[in-house]
Order: structure tokens, then sequence, then C-alpha cells
């Protein structure tokens, strides 16, 4: 079983700062792609940046050069930096990664979420 924890929400001013951290753990072989989605009221969840294993990443246009995602592969952590945060950032920040999990051929990938973080951004 693997689980993930997110941590880091909170309420911040507009212009603000916040760093959420997320952490794997269980029976993990191998992770390939960790991501961090994000789910306003009323709305779909959308995926907010992506990094694999080899340390590519990727964002959504809302927050490029505003968040920065990044990752302890030792530690089978993942980070989301996020500055200049501004009101619609405001959403439920949600954990994923792609796992093999030990029991599991090779090629065996499963995705796996966390509970979620509330980051309330006030103007």
């Amino acid at each position: 079983q693997v689980q993930l924890v997110e941590s880091g929400g909170g309420l911040v001013y507009s212009g603000g700062s916040l760093t959420l951290s997320c952490a794997a753990s269980g029976s993990i072989f191998r992770i390939e792609a960790m991501r961090w989605y994000r789910q306003a009221p009323g709305q779909q969840r959308e995926l907010v940046a992506a990094v694999t294993d080899g340390g590519s990443t990727d964002y959504s246009d809302s927050v490029k050069d505003r968040f920065t995602i990044s990752r302890d592969n030792a530690k089978n952590m993942v980070y989301l930096q996020m500055n200049n945060l501004k009101p619609q950032d405001t959403a439920i920040y949600y954990c994923n990664a792609l796992v093999t999990p030990d029991d599991s051929k090779w090629w065996q990938e499963y995705d796996y979420w966390g509970r979620g973080t509330q980051v309330t951004v006030s103007s």
C-alpha cells in the first residue's frame, strides 16, 4: 500500500508565498512522476505542475513563472514552492504520484492521491 500525505497549506495574503510538501510512503519500488493538482469550489480538478524522476518539469500556464515543483527521490518527497500568490490560486491542492509498488511487475504503474491541503489566498 502506498500513501501520500500533503502539508504546508494555509492562509496567505495576495503576493505572499507558501511551500507545499508531499511525502510518499509504503511499499514503493519506483515513482515515475509526481504531480500537484488543485480544485477550487465548483470547478474541475486541474493539473498545476509535474516532475518526472529524471527531473523534467511542466507547469500549467496559470502558474508558470510563479510556482516551482521539485522532488527528492531519496526521500520520496515532492514540493511546490508558490510565489506571488493570487486569490484565484485558492483551492485544495492534491499530490499525485505514478508508482510502481514493490510487489508489482516492473512495468506496472498505479496512480495514488493524497487527501489534499487547503490553500487560501486573501486579497
